[in-house]
């Protein structure tokens, strides 16, 4: 699978990713880096036929709304730290591949996987 990570989240989890197989990029080495809006995010991430995957909710609303970006992984977590949110979310990634085979939206919290 091809993801994009969104700024707030760890580029750790680009790597990660990354390691186990997957295309995986940070939203911080596209070319305005932290400068670089939502829209433009959502727009590289259809581009190149990723996933994209954020905290933030303003997607949610643009994929609902606009179909931008095409398919998201919501991390619907609240404040969690990166040694507890990398490995939710890679204790996750088979349900995540499966989930993307059905559906262009899912969302992960604490407890469960939310297929849309």
């Amino acid at each position: 699978m091809r993801f994009l990570i969104d700024a707030q989240l760890p580029r750790a989890l680009a790597y990660a990713l990354t390691d186990l197989g997957h295309v995986a990029s940070h939203a911080l080495l596209l070319p305005d880096g932290n400068a670089t809006t939502d829209r433009n995010i959502a727009e590289f991430a259809d581009l190149d036929d990723r996933i994209l995957i954020s905290k933030d909710s303003d997607f949610l609303d643009g994929q609902l709304l606009q179909g931008s970006p095409r398919q998201l992984l919501l991390v619907s977590t609240g404040n969690i730290p990166n040694r507890e949110l990398l490995p939710l979310i890679l204790r996750n990634l088979g349900r995540v591949e499966a989930a993307f085979v059905e559906s262009d939206l899912v969302e992960i919290t604490r407890e469960r996987l939310i297929v849309r």
